[in-house]
This record gives structure tokens, sequence and C-alpha cells, in this order.
């Protein structure tokens, strides 16, 4: 799978050559590319923002260099998914990134700047989405948490698939259950006596109940319809 990211700091996403996605790059099972947008900016100066007419601080990014770019990218990758990283979007969760990862050949990720985008922008993408309800400095970070939660359902990406469906937010749609290692006893905490007894049927639903009592504790909107409360 593809993903193509424009952004004016083309340095940042490097930090996606390191763990998992790296070693998913390598292998040659995702591609991830980022598209420098200063190279369609205007002028000698290569200008992407200009003064928002009305008045207003700051600057807003100019609809040419990212039509100039978009269009390069699509016609070299065609068929890509085009997403412009915005506040305004729809909230980025599991389901959402379950059903990019089945966009192929992938995704043309969209980082703004500034003050945002001149709105002639979103008539030229496919979809908006947004992390959360907060505002970054820019679109680059939001674009990796979206690699980064799309990438890892690509199969051959991770390497025990099975570990997705006992994720947080997995199939169940609850919580992930409470997760202990050595040693047994640690500043006078220990590990459940359950996990201990090797009885897989007994630890399988001690997690389903303790996956669901961590999610109404924590996050109560995810299972409130559901059903009833754990006990």
């Amino acid at each position: 799978m593809e993903f193509h990211v424009i952004t004016l700091f083309p340095e940042m996403l490097s930090a996606l050559d390191a763990g998992l996605i790296g070693r998913a790059q390598k292998r040659g099972v995702i591609t991830v590319r980022a598209h420098n947008l200063r190279d369609h900016g205007l002028g000698n100066y290569r200008q992407v923002d200009d003064a928002p007419y009305g008045g207003g601080s700051g600057m807003v990014m100019r609809p040419e260099p990212l039509a100039t770019a978009m269009d390069e990218v699509m016609a070299r990758h065609p068929g890509l998914l085009r997403i412009l990283m915005t506040p305004q979007g729809e909230l980025l969760d599991q389901p959402l990134a379950r059903e990019l990862g089945g966009h192929q050949p992938g995704l043309l990720l969209v980082a703004g700047r500034y003050e945002g985008f001149d709105e002639r922008v979103r008539s030229m993408v496919d979809r908006e989405i947004s992390i959360g309800d907060y505002v970054l400095s820019g679109g680059e970070l939001a674009a990796m948490v979206v690699i980064e939660a799309v990438a890892r359902l690509v199969p051959g990406v991770l390497g025990n698939p099975e570990s997705l469906a006992e994720e947080s937010f997995g199939t169940g749609g609850v919580l992930e259950y409470p997760q202990y290692t050595r040693p047994e006893e640690f500043r006078g905490m220990r590990v459940p006596e359950v996990l201990l007894g090797g009885d897989h049927a007994k630890i399988r639903a001690w997690r389903e109940i303790e996956a669901r009592r961590r999610t109404e504790r924590r996050r109560p909107g995810l299972i409130r319809s559901r059903g009833k409360p754990a006990t």
C-alpha cells in the first residue's frame, strides 16, 4: 500500500523510517513518500501562502501550489484517495482506519500549515480527516498518525496479525484487557492468579470481563449500547 504526503516539511516524515512502519517499508510491504510543496511554490520565493481576503490574523495556504502538487502526484500514482488533514474533518477512529486501509493503491495526505487552506482546496480532495479536537502547528503529525493507524492493518506489516483483534478498539470494540509480565510480584502488586494457572478458557473469560470493565470505567461511551455492565 502507498502513502504519499504533500508537506512543507518532508523531513518530519523521517520518523516513520523507524520501528514497525520502517521495517514494513524496508520489506516493501508499504511505501511512504513525502512530496515537498515548496517545489510548486509561486515566483522566485516559492510562495505557498498569502494574506486572507477580508483581513484577519495569519496567512492562508494558496490553492495553486496545492493543486499543482496534487495533480503531479496523482498523475504518477493514479487511484490514490486524496485526504485533507484538517481539524474540521471527520474524526479518525479504528473503523475509519480499517476503511482507509481497504483503499488501493493507497492514500494521498495533504498536510497544511499557517491558518489553514483556501476554501477552494476542499473541492480538490475526496475526504477531510481530523485526529482530534485540538489544533496543531501543521498537518504532518496528523498525517503520520493516519499512516501509523492504517499501515499496521495492512497484511504483512504486523508480525502477528491475530494481535489486531486483541488490541484496544479491535473487533470487540472495547479497550484492551490488562497485561502483565515478569516478575509475579512488584512493590506489593501481584499478577492475577488466573493468568498463572495455565487454564486458557479461564484466562480468556477473565480477559473479556476485564476488557469490558476497563472500557466501562474509562470510555463508557464505547460500550453504552452493548448491554449490561460487566460483573
